[in-house]
């Protein structure tokens, strides 16, 4: 499997095919993993978090959220084959991996519990931090997502995942869950298609200004300060 680096944290060129098949390999090697799905956003915070940065650089499997990430390594000269946007690979374990528990950790406004109305694999949820471990345990789920935005969710899977031993894979997925549950909706097929899903976003939720801000316009700005810095270098 090979990767990139981007800013200082460690991109994986993999497919969405190839994410589902190391994530089998994973519920199957008797081992835990936690898989991150980094988007231009996390690379910002990552330039003044070194313990982010570095839960980043140790996971099992990082994955290109953000179609940033895929103009920043063409950019860069180390091409990303495809975008694995963390809401997609939810999808994609939802249907393709349907043998296994899921708990849901995290979400808002009642995000998690109308997703479980429909997916049977669902064993559990909570959006209460605290008594989050111990609600794990009681369903002894295979697969954990975690939806409480960066970097929360990164941290509080390293710090957490040994005291969750049913639990083979942690995936921190951001704002899956609204989308999931209808309570935000996505953006049109031509947005995602054009990179212009942050566009529609920004539309549906103007709090959101300082993400789309670190994503749109800090992130690009770091990356060709890097580039022109470190022109000779391999690693960004």
């Amino acid at each position: 499997m090979s990767s990139l680096h981007i800013l200082g944290v460690r991109i994986d060129n993999v497919s969405m095919a190839e994410v589902l098949d190391k994530i089998r390999d994973f519920l199957g090697d008797g081992r835990q993993h936690y898989v991150v799905t980094p988007n231009p956003e996390f690379l910002v915070l990552a330039q003044k978090d070194n313990e982010f940065r570095d839960i980043l650089n140790q996971a099992d499997l990082s994955v290109a959220d953000g179609v940033g990430l895929i103009f920043a390594s063409r950019f860069l000269g180390e091409p990303l084959r495809e975008r694995v946007a963390g809401v997609n690979l939810v999808q994609n374990l939802r249907f393709k991996i349907r043998d296994l528990r899921i708990f849901l950790l995290g979400g808002r406004n009642g995000a998690a519990e109308k997703i479980a109305e429909d997916w049977p694999q669902i064993a559990g949820f909570t959006e209460k931090i605290d008594e989050a471990v111990n609600s794990i345990n009681r369903c002894q789920p295979e697969i954990l997502l975690v939806a409480l935005g960066a970097p929360k969710q990164e941290k509080w899977i390293a710090q957490n995942l040994g005291k969750i031993p049913s639990v083979k894979v942690a995936i921190g997925v951001g704002g899956a869950f609204d989308l999931l549950s209808g309570q935000i909706k996505r953006a049109p097929k031509i947005f995602q298609a054009l990179g212009l899903e942050w566009l529609w976003r920004l539309f549906r939720e103007p709090r959101r200004w300082r993400k789309v801000w670190r994503s749109v316009v800090v992130f690009p700005i770091i990356v060709l300060r890097q580039k022109l810095l470190f022109s000779n270098s391999q690693e960004y």
